[in-house]
């Protein structure tokens, strides 16, 4: 073979090479903390399915679940320098670096569970969305955490009035403390894994969250109270790294955004599914579920509305969520 068919053979080679690289999959690295199995997880994996058959196999997830990747302070460091791909992380810890996250994470923001998706699927949730993007952030979708209530050792709660004086594990957050404490209740901060031994002997009165915890956590075995009072639900959200979304075609950037948003409409069905199975699962198992009356408990937020609604635009965006119909 002369020295021009061989380089000819080389460049036809070369070529074939970068089609075959044009057309390879890339595969999107994505870090959650839940288990593999639990909604958000599947709801990532359901838009990765999506994305691969809408990108003809060029894009497609992988989910790393149960903090493979680490917790969601790291990840979130980690999903700003393109390191990660895909992050699906609490509203939590966000608040102290988009301050328009702070809104919806506050008690008695939303009325209930119908109300938060409603806002979030609106202009207010795509305007907290795009919030991330001074983040080197691109907020794609919310997915839900259910309502957090309160659940105790010692009686039905059915007024504000009951709460006093009562001791309640909340989470390493002020906004957690400063809403107890404003229920005249006293906020106990404490590790996720020592409620239950807290529970059984007494250090507190009860603890709070949505009915999946309190049954995996088997909260439901020592403390036989819980009462429906919804303070907080708080969404969670999938963000992708701006470095990540950059590299994406127009019409890429477009399939994602449109798979994240179908994702939701799965991730919910899972969640409902989910609820319902842990709460027949805790009634079952005797625990006494009672209304009550939320009005003076939304009235008693107010020095925790003063405190975190700090600026007139934080003001303002709290306004338009409880204006929601």
């Amino acid at each position: 073979m002369s020295h021009f068919s061989k380089l000819t053979a080389a460049t036809l080679a070369f070529g074939s090479l970068l089609i075959g690289i044009a057309n390879a999959e890339t595969v999107l690295r994505s870090s959650d903390t839940h288990p593999d199995g639990y909604p958000t997880v599947e709801a990532v994996k359901y838009m990765g399915e999506l994305i691969k058959q809408r990108t003809n196999g060029r894009y497609s997830i992988e989910v790393y679940h149960s903090a493979q990747l680490g917790e969601e302070k790291d990840t979130i460091e980690q999903t700003q320098s393109g390191v990660i791909d895909l992050d699906r992380v609490s509203m939590g810890p966000f608040n102290g670096i988009v301050p328009e996250t702070a809104v919806p994470s506050l008690p008695y923001m939303f009325r209930s569970v119908e109300h938060m998706r409603h806002v979030m699927d609106g202009p207010v949730g795509d305007q907290i969305l795009k919030a991330f993007e001074a983040h080197d952030l691109v907020g794609l979708a919310f997915y839900d955490s259910g309502a957090r209530s309160f659940y105790n050792t010692k009686k039905d709660i059915a007024s504000i009035a009951d709460l006093k004086g009562m001791k309640f594990r909340v989470i390493q957050s002020d906004v957690f403390v400063d809403m107890v404490n404003a229920l005249g209740a006293n906020a106990t901060p404490m590790a996720y894994g020592e409620v239950y031994s807290a529970l059984q002997t007494g250090v507190i009165d009860g603890a709070e969250n949505n009915w999946p915890s309190f049954e995996s956590a088997k909260h439901y075995e020592v403390a036989k109270h819980y009462t429906l009072d919804q303070h907080q639900i708080v969404p969670e959200v999938l963000v992708m790294s701006k470095a990540s979304w950059d590299k994406l075609s127009p019409e890429d950037q477009t399939i994602v955004r449109q798979a994240a948003k179908d994702s939701v409409v799965k991730m919910r069905e899972l969640w409902d599914a989910q609820e319902k199975k842990s709460r027949d699962i805790v009634e079952k198992a005797g625990v006494k579920v009672s209304e009550i009356d939320k009005q003076p408990l939304i009235d008693a937020m107010k020095p925790v509305y003063d405190k975190y609604l700090s600026t007139p635009e934080l003001k303002d965006l709290a306004a338009r969520i409880q204006a929601a119909k």
